[in-house]
């Protein structure tokens, strides 16, 4: 169970993370001519991952 809930933290951070690197809040590392294309999809991957980290969370 705390397994879980640490399983949790870390994809909501993660989330956090990708979510703002997409939204442009934070840079990406490194330089930017370099960038993995799947950056790009940073935008709607981060909110996601953050709704499924608070759905998980709030399931039993």
């Amino acid at each position: 169970m705390i397994a879980a809930f640490i399983d949790e933290i870390i994809m909501f951070c993660a989330g956090l993370w990708m979510a703002s690197v997409g939204f442009g809040y934070l840079p990406f590392p490194g330089n930017p001519a370099n960038r993995p294309p799947v950056v790009r999809h940073f935008k709607w991957m981060g909110p996601l991952l953050l709704a499924i980290a608070i759905v998980l969370a709030a399931a039993p």
